[in-house]
């Protein structure tokens, strides 16, 4: 079969080449009804330019790779999809186009991932992520982007069923159908090229360079108000997008430090920020405001942009250190430049249901196929970032705490077998502006991980999980028993013996219960106590779960309460302030499980030490008890010991 390349570029400039768009046939009536059809939906056109190699050149070495779920894009939603996959027993492979992984929350570009506005939620993502950002607050004391770099990389190479492939580009896909077949991707650095054939393709380029190279429709930029009856669309023209960010790091040396800034910089006055003002006390991080090219294409303007950005950076950076207004500065030097842009906004991939402002706003609780949290606000940003200077950096809208995330958003319409996750969900722009922020992308990956290694063992397409309420309940049910937040949805796992347990403890505080540990959730709203036990420490705790007749038992869960505050790796110094780094005082450290043998003996199973994770897993050779004994022995700082959920199986 020949393989044809697929490109195609923005309105007057390329995207990967110079080729030209299709546009796509409008939306049926039954995905939009009575909404306007998107004029900014593209699809990639078939290469029919003679002459174009088939991404192999002939000093390279091909290689065959096959697995069940091949993940394109090393970012946090990418890291969080091979990781999930693979725990679920699937072979992954995981392309990243970069020589870390991290994406945008790399030390390249170092933006610290944010999330949902938990301080309003109550709770976090949870999951995979939360598991990670857990690790580098006990790993990383020294709050190094390079140290963080290397425990992705450890995340990911330490599961035995992930094949990492770093600075290697997904440069092909070839399709029959409405199937992707394989996939190419090429290293030069190695002179590698790769031919993967997998079971399902999960897209996480935020680019969307995949679904782009397989035909799939995406979305370019904004929509028209029109099209989805958003009250929040139209903050900037049809098509434009929210640009792409430099980012610096500076330190205070207890000495002078000079600067003087390049010829090319661009000369900064007060009229360029008196809407985007320079905190003399935040001098250490900065700037997310210097953001240039919604105008523009983050792709193929990627190298005028670069130049743009750092132009503004020094620019701004003289400003502080030579204006005479902030003395603060006279010791501080940069440490740290960023030479890539992080791109916010570039294609979305059209799915099986697209999220909009009206689910963001209430509707998400009509969807029954809920897979992850989002809540971060709908955050928009003028097209021409920096040069907006009579507008505000960015608008931000906060009318809902949190909502769940359709699995339907994460399933291509177009191919049977490719999902996306990351920034390239399924989304109007308005809804994408809350949903694009790093650990929503990463508790979505999450998900996308789980339902690929499920559709691979099952033989089943991810549309058909989702269509068939039994698959979409174990996806769902899955999710939750591996501590990601879903709301509204209930541990139901018939498997799990301590929903027939009784459930008893000695002491108890804040009007808990014992019984609150098999509530059927794990985490609490802000304000609740409903799926939390607490006790004081000091009166040395035990939760004690029974049953009539002994159970045979090979494995313990116990979620803790992770406290909430923020997590995420970090230079600001807000940030830094409010992050406890090391263990999170709430969660137990120390704790015994002892389990009462038929016979009525007792034995210890478990003797727990220096715990600092919210889930606590423990696997063991089966064996039939009668009872088990959780002894809450010390807390990493928090006078009240606290409990979410204890899963028996």
């Amino acid at each position: 079969m020949k393989i044809d390349r697929r490109k195609f570029i923005k309105l007057g400039g390329g995207l990967f080449g110079s080729y030209v768009f299709a546009i796509n046939a409008p939306l049926t009536a039954e995905e939009l009804k009575n909404i306007s059809k998107p004029t900014n939906i593209r699809k990639f056109t078939e290469n029919k330019i003679a002459g174009i190699s088939p991404f192999c050149d002939k000093t390279m070495t091909p290689k065959r790779l096959d697995c069940d779920v091949l993940v394109a894009g090393g970012g946090l939603a990418g890291i969080c999809a091979a990781i999930a996959a693979a725990r679920e027993g699937a072979k992954v492979v995981l392309v990243q186009d970069r020589s870390r992984l991290g994406g945008n929350a790399s030390s390249e570009i170092k933006m610290h991932p944010l999330g949902m506005h938990h301080n309003n939620s109550g709770f976090r993502e949870g999951g995979i992520i939360e598991e990670i950002l857990l690790e580098n607050l006990m790993s990383n004391p020294q709050k190094e982007w390079e140290v963080w770099d290397l425990l992705l990389y450890d995340k990911v190479v330490s599961e035995k069923n992930i094949t990492l492939l770093l600075d290697t580009d997904l440069c092909g896909v070839e399709t029959s159908g409405n199937e992707i077949k394989q996939a190419f991707a090429r290293c030069d650095a190695s002179r590698t090229f790769y031919e993967i054939k997998s079971k399902i393709y999960i897209d996480c380029t935020g680019d969307s360079r995949m679904a782009a190279e397989a035909g799939a429709t995406l979305f370019d930029g904004r929509d028209a108000p029109e099209t989805y009856g958003e009250e929040f669309s139209g903050y900037d023209p049809q098509g434009t997008h929210q640009g792409s960010s430099i980012l610096f790091t500076s330190k205070d040396f207890g000495r002078p430090m000079p600067f003087k800034a390049p010829s090319w910089a661009r000369k900064i006055t007060a009229e360029n920020i008196r809407h985007r003002g320079i905190d003399k006390n935040r001098l250490e991080y900065g700037f997310w405001w210097v953001e240039l090219g919604g105008d523009m294409n983050a792709i193929s303007d990627s190298e005028k942009l670069r130049f743009e950005l750092l132009r503004v950076v020094l620019g701004a950076w003289d400003y502080v250190k030579n204006s005479g207004k902030f003395p603060e500065a006279e010791n501080r030097a940069i440490t740290s430049i960023g030479m890539l842009p992080g791109r916010r906004d570039t294609f979305r991939i059209k799915g099986e249901y697209i999220f909009k402002e009206q689910d963001i706003l209430g509707n998400w609780k009509n969807l029954e196929d809920a897979i992850a949290v989002g809540g971060w606000s709908m955050d928009d940003h003028p097209k021409e970032g920096f040069d907006a200077v009579n507008r505000a950096p960015c608008r931000q809208i906060r009318k809902a705490h949190f909502y769940n995330i359709p699995f339907g958003s994460l399933i291509s319409c177009d191919f049977k077998n490719l999902m996306m996750a990351g920034r390239n969900i399924s989304c109007s722009h308005v809804a994408f502006t809350s949903t694009r922020v790093m650990l929503t992308s990463a508790a979505c990956g999450n998900a996308a991980g789980v339902a690929a290694a499920m559709s691979a063992k099952l033989g089943k397409t991810p549309k058909e999980i989702r269509e068939n309420k039994k698959l979409l309940g174990n996806l769902q049910q899955t999710l939750l028993r591996n501590n990601q937040a879903i709301v509204g949805v209930k541990n139901q796992d018939k498997k799990d013996l301590a929903k027939i347990a009784k459930v008893s403890a000695n002491t108890a505080a804040k009007d808990t219960s014992a019984q609150n540990v098999i509530s059927g959730s794990a985490f609490d709203l802000k304000g609740e106590y409903k799926n939390r036990y607490i006790a004081e420490i000091s009166k040395k705790p035990v939760l004690t779960l029974s049953w009539d007749k002994p159970q045979a038992v090979s494995q313990i869960q116990i979620t803790f309460d992770g406290g909430n505050r923020e997590l995420t790796m970090t230079s600001h110094g807000s940030y830094l302030k409010s992050i406890i780094w090391g263990a999170q005082p709430e969660i137990i450290k120390d704790f015994k499980i002892f389990g009462t043998l038929p016979d009525g003996k007792k034995e210890i199973i478990a003797d727990v030490k220096d715990n600092y994770q919210r889930l606590f897993r423990l696997n063991f050779p089966a064996k039939k008890l009668a009872s088990i004994d959780i002894e809450l022995l010390a807390t990493n700082g928090n006078s009240f010991a606290r409990v979410n959920e204890i899963r028996i199986y």
